[in-house]
């Protein structure tokens, strides 16, 4: 071996100190290096691997995470369509009849004594005079109510030519027809028809409240207004429970004096009428204040097929 063969001989890109003699006879230090050189080659090499693992870890679990997530939202969204979709088709099912209720002892639709429905003038929506022979109006705060009679049977949809008969109390808590002294009085009592979406109102004054009743207003639902002639013919025998916050608010004007500790003894539930759910489905909504006047609304919901059970006297 030459000179030049000597200075390149080499192992592992390192020249052999010794180059006549075997890579493991160099001597300790040479072994020493080696080893050293070894270790650290294992050491990268084992971090590279490690590194490669977590990354292929981390990548699969954002991946799956992701996957995951979309998943859940999916599910979700879906379950959100199919609730939507739920509550949609429900529609028209879900409409709860109007509860059948008393007529009370003062319907004057002939059931009980005197009959306005049989008097001519009594399809009128200004309710607050008397009409005929009598021309005295019933004094009070304003207030128009307003009813949109639905058709169960018929899909949900509008009841239109229904004929709805409407009465209730003075502002003293008296009944016309019936009460001392204003008998010969047919006030705050009339007949509407509803027009194409269901509808009826009727102008007038907020009733009083007397001893023993939730403030309320009556009304009889007919299929037309021939039918009015029979109160045997109504399909619907209801009553509208009027807010509190709105009777508070009208109470504490003149002329309802009385009202105010009536009403303090009374609740919606405690009522012999709304008792039985607190007036749920009858209570009304009501927008205005004592000065300008109330307007009261409330949907009526009426199923043809059921047989009425309403109209008697509590």
């Amino acid at each position: 071996m030459t000179t030049d063969e000597h200075t390149t001989a080499s192992f592992e890109g390192r020249p052999l100190p010794r180059p006549d003699e075997a890579p493991f006879d160099q001597g300790l230090a040479f072994d020493l290096t080696t080893l050293l050189n070894r270790r650290n080659a294992l050491t990268l090499f084992g971090l590279g691997a490690a590194g490669t693992a977590l990354a292929a870890c981390s990548s699969g679990t954002s991946t799956g995470s992701t996957t995951s997530a979309a998943a859940t939202t999916s599910a979700k969204s879906s379950s959100s369509s199919s609730s939507s979709s739920s509550s949609s088709s429900s529609g028209t099912s879900a409409l709860t009849e109007i509860p059948d209720e008393t007529a009370g002892p003062y319907p004057g639709d002939g059931s009980n004594g005197p009959d306005v429905l049989a008097q001519s003038g009594v399809v009128r929506k200004d309710i607050t005079a008397s009409f005929g022979t009598s021309t005295t109006k019933a004094e009070g705060v304003p207030m128009t109510l307003e009813l949109t009679i639905l058709d169960i049977a018929g899909g949900g949809g509008a009841m239109k030519g229904a004929a709805v008969y409407a009465w209730h109390c003075d502002r003293a808590g008296q009944y016309s027809m019936y009460s001392s002294g204003i008998t010969n009085e047919n006030y705050l009592r009339g007949v509407q028809i509803t027009d194409a979406n269901g509808v009826v109102s009727f102008t007038s004054i907020f009733p009083g409240c007397y001893s023993g009743r939730w403030p309320h207003i009556h009304f009889e639902v007919y299929p037309d207004q021939a039918s009015i002639s029979d109160s045997t013919k109504a399909i619907a025998t209801s009553q509208v429970a009027l807010p509190k916050t709105a009777c508070d608010a009208v109470y504490a004007t003149t002329g309802y004096e009385s009202s105010v500790g009536n009403l303090a003894k009374l609740s919606l539930t405690s009522d012999n009428v709304f008792g039985n759910d607190g007036g749920v489905h009858q209570l009304g909504a009501s927008t205005g204040d004592a000065a300008s006047g109330y307007a009261v609304r409330l949907t009526v919901p009426v199923d043809t097929r059921t047989a009425p059970t309403g109209g008697s006297r509590p």
